[in-house]
């Protein structure tokens, strides 16, 4: 059964980033991602986590304002690449993270494809109890960056065939790409390691948009996933009062999206 996940960079976001995981804890959340926790020390998130379990975090950006959206595919920023995923696994460790998302960064080019395999390897043999993830971003929330199709992140990923490198599936940059997010999930579902789940087409609370997440869900149970299900969506009104999606996909009673 796959446990569920509030990414409380979006989600809770009513209060302080530290106060976030307990309000999870009591909605009935098993764990909670976040994407950059960098802005408060590992001693800090321990206390505010209070035992509950942090599922990822996303290597650093760099500099947002300049552009940088990481740098793992971008030739000539090797070394920032490496300080900034050795920061990701200090913290990923130190809180006991079980996946880090490795960012791509804004790169085009075989070099870049060359470079993002590279740094890939490098970094998973930095973590050998870590996994790592790549996600597919969809080009028109995220000009340039490189890793924006999940083809694309197929081939890498077969190309590597590393087994603690897998693909981080958002349904909703899933069907921001490709427009059928049902089809890309049956294609590359083998791969996945994390999911995250939102609404479409407005990324609020999870449904709609002709996907149906208790079938996927069901396709977790049957492949014995025992990863994380992460809630990344906006929520479309107080976080709390916007979950009866998680109560009906924990019962696997109902119809959640689809047509």
């Amino acid at each position: 059964m796959p446990r569920y996940a509030a990414n409380i960079t979006l989600l809770f976001t009513e209060v302080p980033a530290l106060d976030r995981p307990g309000l999870a804890g009591q909605a009935g959340f098993d764990g909670v991602e976040v994407l950059f926790p960098y802005d408060h020390g590992v001693a800090e998130w321990k206390a505010a986590l209070g035992g509950l379990p942090l599922a990822l975090v996303n290597t650093p950006a760099g500099d947002w304002a300049a552009g940088e959206r990481g740098h793992a595919a971008v030739p000539g920023a090797e070394a920032a690449f490496r300080d900034h995923f050795l920061k990701a696994a200090e913290v990923a460790t130190g809180l006991g993270a079980g996946l880090i998302h490795v960012m791509a960064g804004c790169a085009r080019g075989p070099e870049a494809v060359q470079v993002f395999a590279e740094n890939l390897a490098w970094a998973a043999d930095q973590v050998p109890d870590l996994g790592l993830t790549i996600e597919p971003l969809n080009a028109e929330d995220w000009p340039g960056y490189f890793l924006n199709d999940f083809d694309q992140a197929g081939r890498i990923l077969a190309d590597l065939d590393h087994p603690r490198i897998g693909l981080q599936f958002d349904l909703w940059h899933a069907a921001r790409i490709h427009g059928d997010a049902q089809a890309v999930w049956e294609k590359h579902r083998e791969r996945v390691s994390h999911v995250q789940i939102a609404g479409f087409p407005g990324r609020g609370e999870p449904g709609g948009g002709g996907f149906d997440l208790t079938a996927m869900f069901r396709d977790l149970d049957a492949a014995g996933y025992a990863g994380w299900v992460a809630a990344e969506y906006r929520p479309t009104r107080a976080t709390v009062h916007g979950l009866g999606w998680l109560a009906a996909l924990k019962a696997r009673d109902r119809l959640i999206g689809g047509q």
